[in-house]
């Protein structure tokens, strides 16, 4: 019988969402193949993360040292190769994070296994080789990668890809396996820096009002904050914006940002790429406006709205200020008549 790894992602006693939308797809996959679905986990003191992931894989190999405590790809590349040159896995699953961006690539390398990065999805072929989903040309293409035949395959998952549902009857039997001999590694942990904290916490917003490089200019962002204002919303913004120091980090939704799980979302400008798309997994209702009619953030939009943002932005403040004004007569009159 087959195996499907799926590497574990934690970060400071969590478990990150991509491990979960990975296990999903596995269980598919496995459910599929009639092949056994394995979390590996690599850490120390991580009892609590085992007992989380034993529901969702039908084995969970564990590989404990204090060396190990803090992710460092030099470590855990030898770790996994280890188990991969003993366990043979058919697919070995990696978030594409900063994680799989440092360890796929050396154990493709290490084990020989062909790599696929980024996917979107993964398909079965008739002769039970996979198929990688990824986009090209900034999302607008979708594209089939298949692989020469090989005894494995490592492919790295873009967050936000599957959901994160526990799916399946699993009760996955816990394996502990010994530590091999480590490298000095060249580079250490030193500390966790949390530069998304500021003024206001985006995560916790129910409505929030989100620009990306399509808002121009810094100047441009008192409309947009306004208009946040009147919808007694919360500005956030994407990477770009950021970049150019027009807003603060800890407005900044996407990977190297926040997650956030609003009611609704706004997005203004904001072309959609995959590392922004997968902050906003958790939103109730995305509306999307955009000038170009095959931006990516619209595969993902509830509502898509092809034209100018300053159109668009102009046109709804002039309508809650109606509103409001409607409101205050309104309620003014009541209190006339109540007097």
């Amino acid at each position: 019988m087959g195996e499907i790894f799926v590497i574990v992602e934690h970060r400071k006693d969590e478990i990150r969402d991509i491990t979960f939308e990975m296990l999903w797809k596995a269980n598919e996959v496995s459910q599929k193949l009639s092949y056994t679905l394995t979390a590996v986990i690599i850490g120390s003191k991580i009892e609590t993360l085992v007992n989380e992931l034993a529901p969702r894989a039908d084995k969970v190999i564990v590989v404990e040292d204090e060396q190990l405590k803090e992710f460092n790809s030099e470590l855990y590349k030898t770790v996994l190769q280890d188990l991969m040159d003993e366990c043979h896995p058919f697919l070995t699953l990696i978030g594409h994070t900063s994680w799989g961006m440092e360890i796929g690539p050396s154990l493709s390398v290490k084990t020989g296994f062909p790599l696929a990065t980024d996917c979107l999805d993964i398909m079965i072929e008739d002769d039970d080789r996979p198929i990688a989903i990824r986009q090209m040309y900034s999302g607008k293409i979708y594209s089939k990668v298949s692989f020469r035949p090989s005894d494995g395959y490592i492919l790295t998952v873009r967050p936000g890809a599957f959901p994160p549902d526990r799916v399946g009857e699993h009760q996955g039997e816990i394996v502990k396996r010994e530590v091999p001999d480590l490298p000095e590694p060249p580079r250490h942990f030193v500390e966790f820096i949390d530069t998304g904290a500021g003024e206001v916490d985006i995560s916790q917003a129910e409505l929030l009002v989100s620009v990306g490089r399509g808002i121009e200019n810094k100047e441009n962002l008192s409309a947009v904050k306004e208009l946040a204002d009147l919808l007694g919303g919360v500005i956030s913004c994407s990477r770009p914006v950021v970049d150019k120091n027009w807003l603060p980090k800890y407005h900044q939704v996407g990977t190297s940002g926040k997650s956030v799980k609003a009611k609704v979302y706004l997005a203004l400008g904001i072309s959609g790429a995959f590392q922004h798309i997968a902050g906003i997994t958790r939103v109730g209702t995305v509306i999307a406006v955009n000038k170009d009619p095959n931006a990516p953030i619209f595969r993902v939009a509830d509502y898509a709205v092809v034209a100018d943002l300053f159109e668009i932005v102009a046109s709804l403040k002039e309508k809650l200020r109606v509103s409001q004004k409607v409101f205050c007569e309104t309620t003014e009159v009541g209190r006339m008549h109540d007097a």
